[in-house]
């Protein structure tokens, strides 16, 4: 039986400055760093933001950008405070897709190499309310 995630893995070109992304963004706390032994696959650190591990590895970046991404929850009252940091970290934005009223809202942003990101204020209750009053 799945109980959670158990951790989630970014493959980046660059283990410093995707380190200092994930702690200027997300508060993440670095527990682990291989500095130049290789237990797994390649130099690798690990993370944690609230009880989340994840874990950045060094290899090559996506050439292409796609929808595919991690969203984040966040209370509506820190987007702006979440806004400033990405553009504190020269994070690119991405204009969120159109939404329909209760559904919450998202601020997307890339990393360095090309993974996609959102931060949303909304929960999967709120949105299925919504999608189903319209059916």
């Amino acid at each position: 039986m799945i109980s959670g995630i158990s951790h989630i893995i970014f493959i980046v070109k660059d283990l410093e400055r995707a380190a200092e992304f994930f702690i200027k963004i997300f508060d993440a706390e670095e527990v682990y760093c291989s500095g130049d032994k290789t237990f797994s696959l390649s130099k690798e650190k690990f993370f944690l933001i609230n009880d989340l591990w994840i874990a950045i590895m060094e290899g090559e970046q996506f050439l292409e950008r796609s929808y595919n991404h991690i969203a984040f929850k966040i209370d509506e009252g820190d987007v702006e405070s979440y806004v400033e940091r990405i553009r504190d970290a020269g994070a690119e934005m991405r204009a969120g897709r159109p939404r329909v009223d209760g559904e919450g809202y998202s601020i997307y942003f890339y990393d360095f190499d090309n993974h996609l990101f959102e931060l949303h204020t909304g929960t999967l209750s709120e949105r299925l309310t919504r999608y189903f009053r319209d059916l």
